[in-house]
């Protein structure tokens, strides 16, 4: 066997299959769900980081905080349990008519642990503390006392506020007590805490009323670690680091920014500096960038004077080719000749002038495109042609001869091919839009891409002007792509051929 025969038959499918269109299928999906700037994509990123490690760590603390608190107050209980416990071994061990004077005794001493008192029954007490915290200390109780006295099963356990605390079976309150009872025993003022209540039945029959404090009277504000100033304090600290995060952020992709805006200036025709200043990928990127800006502007001019040698240099030879061919003797073969020469010359200046008039160097300036239009439409009146304009008052900022040459050529095809011409000029969607409709017989569908290639001229174009060369559609859409626009041929639905110009807002003013 060999080990093609051996590899499963499906293995390249499910290599190359369903796991790339499943990671494709991600990717379009995440895409779709990011934001399109890098700003707004780190910012993102960066604020769900905060918020996570935020988030993890605030439950971490609190986790961890519970657990503590929890065993703090269960070991807290089993501490007030002994204590309570060695308080009712001695009350039990005591005559029952002794047990009101040693109390008595005991609160003209200034008091022990306990709030103690003796009473018939077991005084009703409204527990108004229901956290996990309280039931765990209270279960931790119930069970010391059982463990350390068997003997007595009943019991009665739990937390009141001070102010709604009885102490006997006839109603009174801990608030109708002298302040000398409690003041060394419970905390009632300023903030009261809540007391811990233990009752249990003597044998007796008497029931023993104990009242304490925890070893930390405030030891409910741990049952919830997220309490309102802390969450506030988590609030202005997360605040406080993503708005750092957004400065930082911004100023890191802010040279980013910055190199996109000049890449654009430079495609428009100027000559953008980058600030040299900043990290070293930055400097490392603005000294590439600005030499790669050198190089193109180099090219650009050879390539200018290359045209002007060439035209210049061409001028001569075919001057001399003319003046030979006047001195042939055959009349149709100087005819042709001189078809071919001219022909020969009408190429060369053609390919002059259209890098003369793609190359226009001259700076940006507010330019009046409505202004434009109706000064261009005037002068096709003055030929006798008809050009109906609709202007909005729109201001670019562009290359005043470069832009004009463009709609000058344009308005001219649609005069000369189309008999009459409707310029539109208006704002759309943000961007400058501007089309020129004329009204001749159109062009066919699959001959639209082909009328910006040089040197292409339709039949009805070779009729109605003969003297074109078919470089002017070309020169257009690269003076409107300078720009930064685009120029589209479209046949209008009722006739004729209809050209539009967009240009983006970065070019608008207004």
């Amino acid at each position: 066997m060999s080990l093609e025969d051996w590899r499963p038959a499906n293995a390249g499918d499910e290599v190359t299959g369903e796991p790339l269109q499943r990671a494709s299928w991600l990717n379009r999906t995440f895409n779709r769900l990011l934001p399109g700037s890098l700003l707004a994509r780190l910012a993102l990123v960066m604020m769900l980081g905060v918020l996570a490690s935020q988030a993890l760590g605030t439950w971490f603390w609190a986790a961890q905080l519970r657990t503590r608190s929890n065993e703090e107050a269960r070991e807290a209980a089993r501490y007030i349990g002994y204590s309570a416990a060695s308080a009712l071994r001695f009350f039990q061990s005591l005559p029952a008519n002794y047990r009101p004077l040693l109390i008595e005794q005991l609160r003209e001493m200034g008091g022990t642990r306990f709030f103690v008192n003796v009473n018939h029954g077991p005084v009703d007490i409204k527990s108004v503390v229901d956290a996990p915290l309280a039931q765990s200390v209270v279960e931790t109780l119930t069970t010391t006392l059982t463990q350390e006295l068997p003997r007595l099963s009943t019991y009665r356990i739990g937390f009141a506020w001070p102010d709604e605390l009885a102490v006997t079976e006839d109603g009174v309150t801990l608030s109708d007590l002298p302040d000398s009872w409690v003041q060394h025993t419970l905390l009632v003022k300023p903030r009261p805490a809540p007391i811990l209540v233990i009752q249990a039945e003597l044998e007796s029959g008497d029931w023993l009323y104990l009242a304490t404090l925890m070893p930390n009277p405030y030891f409910l504000d741990q049952a919830n670690p997220l309490t309102r100033d802390k969450l506030a304090l988590q609030l202005a600290t997360l605040v406080a680091v993503l708005l750092l995060s957004l400065w930082v952020v911004r100023w890191l992709t802010r040279p980013l920014a910055l190199l996109s805006e000049a890449a654009e200036a430079f495609g428009q025709g100027a000559n953008p500096h980058l600030p040299e200043s900043g990290s070293r990928e930055y400097l490392n990127t603005a000294h590439a960038f600005h030499a790669m800006q050198a190089r193109i502007n180099r090219y650009l001019e050879d390539r200018e004077r290359l045209f002007a040698s060439i035209s210049h240099d061409l001028r001569t030879p075919i001057t001399r080719l003319k003046l030979r061919t006047e001195m042939l003797d055959d009349e149709h073969d100087r005819r042709e000749f001189h078809e071919d020469l001219d022909e020969l010359e009408m190429m060369v200046k053609g390919a002059l002038q259209s890098v003369k008039d793609t190359d226009i160097h001259e700076n940006r300036t507010a330019i009046r495109l409505d202004t434009l239009l109706n000064r261009l439409s005037e002068d096709a009146k003055m030929g006798g042609f008809e050009v109906a304009v609709a202007a909005a008052p729109i201001t670019v900022l562009g290359k005043p001869l470069a832009l004009k040459r463009a709609i000058s050529n344009l308005i001219d095809n649609a005069i000369k091919y189309g008999q009459r011409a409707e310029v539109l000029l208006s704002n759309r969607d943000g961007e400058t839009e501007l089309t020129i409709r004329d009204y001749g017989p159109g062009v066919a569908e699959e001959a639209l891409p082909t009328l910006f290639q040089p040197y292409v001229r339709l039949e009805h174009g070779k009729q109605t002007n003969q003297g074109g060369m078919g470089l002017g559609l070309g020169i257009a859409r690269d003076i409107i792509h300078a720009h930064g626009g685009e120029l589209t041929l479209a046949n209008h639905p009722q006739g004729g051929l209809q050209v539009t110009i967009t240009l983006p807002r970065t070019a608008s003013m207004g």
